[in-house]
């Protein structure tokens, strides 16, 4: 029961994850601007990361191997089971590696964005994900994650110059905000 709780948990996860490349991908270094070829190669190095079977493919079997490997890493004692204790471990790791990231990337706003959304929001990031599949196979190859990504880039690109500016960028965030419903809950 433990295990498949887990696994499930973790299955979630791979797809949130999956979720971000796209927000992750338009981001330039330290917030500035970032290219079309730019959006492409981050988007092939995170495909092969997420492609944890090397099938050419995102689907189930992916994320259920990388449910796999994290309750591996979570069962310290290699039991097959997940105390409270290996649980418990397994958190407060996630939250320094966390910290340690923010820490690194001098974010100073803590967790304060992911509440404004209630959560790891899943929500916008499953229909991203849902879209990008485009023959409907329950998998997305690296074509169909690069054309999904290019074509939040393009829709981005105000001035169709191949760059996206971080002004480009807010605007962007500006107007699906708008198309959710809400601004800013701080």
């Amino acid at each position: 029961m433990k295990k498949t709780l887990l696994i499930a948990a973790a299955a979630a996860g791979l797809t949130v994850g999956s979720a971000a490349v796209a927000q992750e991908q338009m981001r330039g270094p330290m917030g500035g601007d970032v290219t079309r070829a730019d959006v492409e190669s981050r988007i092939a190095e995170r495909f092969a990361r997420m492609d944890a079977n090397g099938d050419g493919l995102l689907n189930q079997a992916d994320r259920e191997a990388r449910a796999r490997e994290r309750f591996a890493a979570m069962d310290a004692n290699g039991n097959g089971q997940l105390s409270f204790d290996e649980m418990q471990a397994a958190r407060e790791e996630q939250r320094a590696n966390r910290e340690e990231r923010r820490a690194e990337r001098g974010d100073r706003r803590g967790g304060q964005r992911m509440a404004r959304r209630g959560g790891r929001g899943g929500g916008e990031g499953r229909g991203m994900m849902e879209r990008a599949d485009t023959n409907g196979d329950a998998a997305i190859s690296l074509e169909e994650m690069t054309t999904a990504a290019l074509a939040r880039f393009d829709a981005a690109d105000a001035n169709g110059d191949g760059t996206l500016t971080a002004e480009e960028r807010r605007a962007q965030r500006g107007e699906r905000r708008g198309r959710r419903g809400g601004g800013r809950q701080e």
